[in-house]
């Protein structure tokens, strides 16, 4: 059962008659401005454990959402019936709404001048084999082999697979009306370990846009198994403060958080540790970090944004200089700025590197931590704080020594950004911010 390119093509075509009407009746009704979005997915998710099926679940959702504008007066409504009743009862609901709302004098659609006028075909859309024999059989040979590797591997918390597929249609009264296929694959495994009285829990994960990108089942198994072995007779480590790698599939955190400090919301409140940052040095001169939306296959690549401005290649942070900020059509005229194709979040992050891998990393940092988890949410956007449960591993000589857990790192974004010493060449493909493992030249280390 593998969904139809065609028959996907043909359905967002329908959407875009319904959005197309949506928008037309709202002008009928006196709107100074509307804007329609929807997006639709199907697909199944099936989990599995110790050989048994836990769940199988089909799943179709996607709402049509309209906000309707009477000057700077907003109303909003979404409905899930796409007949031309219910859309121009879900129309009418958003324009009674916008009457007695309070005018927002931030409020209305993106400038006209920056809609996305080519809408590439960057390769995002590959459906796979949706049946529930294939999904179980791919979450149970993954787990099966997991159990069978080694006798440490006690328990298992399971192993899912899912595959969605579906679209993405956004219009408003500028005259933009467009759309875009789009397709996630994922397979997962979780297991439990056991030396003596301890055990541990540790998993793996892959996912991408097409099936054929994602790990094999043995690969997810052997992934999970070796996580979760070298998790086992941890210990606690003395409080200091040394050097930290963040690695790879958990640096990408650390870049969240500079996300989240120059994106409008957070500059518009006043609520970010980088606001009034742009143009100055926020990251070591050597590093670079660019913003690719239509690299194709990639996870978060798209060719428009939620407002359907033009997504548009551009430097983040050049030499370590603050180039923009990541601003929505609102925000943006909070901060007198013109927005930059950020509604919806960021667009394929690529974060520069070196060519040591991790074990080169490790060298270079001597005697430090290798976080691979993280856990808690201490962190202050404000005025950067930055204090978070974490385990991983002692190094010491370069070398991986012995697994350490019970801990806490703290330190500050700010000074934690700016004192990046080294990233690695491991990339993690698996997030919108690709980038490899991060050398920080020092955090402070609570332990015992």
């Amino acid at each position: 059962m593998i969904p139809d390119v065609k028959q996907l093509s043909s359905e967002m075509q329908e959407v875009k008659q319904s959005v197309a009407q949506a928008l037309a009746y709202a002008k009928e009704l006196g709107a100074s401005a509307v804007e329609c979005a929807l997006s639709r997915s199907r697909g199944i998710n099936v989990g599995t454990r110790l050989g048994e099926v836990e769940t199988v679940e089909f799943n179709q959702d996607g709402a049509l959402g309209i906000t309707l504008f009477r000057g700077q007066q907003k109303g909003s409504a979404s409905t899930t019936d796409l007949t031309a009743a219910a859309i121009r009862a879900a129309v009418e609901k958003a324009n009674s709404i916008a009457q007695f709302t309070s005018p927002d004098p931030y409020a209305g659609l993106a400038p006209a001048e920056l809609m996305a006028t080519a809408i590439p075909d960057l390769d995002l859309c590959h459906p796979a084999d949706q049946s529930a024999e294939f999904a179980l059989e791919q979450a149970l040979r993954c787990e099966q082999h997991a159990l069978q590797m080694d006798k440490r591997i006690v328990n298992s918390d399971g192993a899912g697979y899912s595959s969605h597929v579906g679209y993405r249609v956004y219009g408003n009264s500028h005259g933009f009306l467009a759309g875009y296929l789009q397709s996630r694959h994922s397979l997962s495994c979780s297991l439990i370990a056991q030396s003596g009285e301890q055990m541990q829990r540790d998993y793996a994960y892959s996912v991408a846009r097409h099936r054929d990108g994602l790990w094999t089942p043995e690969q997810v198994a052997e992934d999970a198994v070796n996580a979760t072995i070298a998790r086992l007779d941890g210990r606690k480590i003395a409080t200091a403060k040394v050097p930290v790698i963040f690695r790879a599939d958990v640096a990408n955190s650390l870049f969240g958080h500079f996300v989240a400090a120059i994106s409008g919301g957070s500059l518009y409140r006043k609520s970010s540790f980088l606001a009034d940052h742009l143009g100055k040095q926020v990251l070591p001169s050597w590093l670079t970090i660019t913003e690719q939306p239509h690299l194709r296959g990639a996870l978060a690549s798209s060719p428009f944004d939620h407002e359907g401005l033009a997504t548009v290649e551009r430097d983040i942070v050049a030499n370590g200089v603050l180039e923009t900020y990541l601003l929505t059509s609102y925000s943006a005229r909070k901060l007198g700025m013109q927005p930059t194709g950020h509604a919806g979040g960021i667009h394929t992050w690529q974060v520069q590197h070196g060519e040591q891998d991790l074990a080169a990393l490790c060298k270079q940092m001597g005697t430090g931590l290798l976080v691979t988890e993280l856990m808690g949410q201490g962190v202050n956007i404000v005025n950067g704080d930055y204090s978070r449960g974490a385990a991983g591993f002692w190094v010491e000589h370069g070398e991986i020594q012995y697994p350490v857990e019970e801990i806490t790192i703290a330190g500050n974004l700010k000074d934690m950004l700016a004192n990046i010493v080294a990233i690695g060449n491991d990339i993690d493909l698996r997030h919108g911010v690709r980038t490899g493992s991060v050398l920080l030249e020092q955090m402070r280390i609570a332990g015992m």
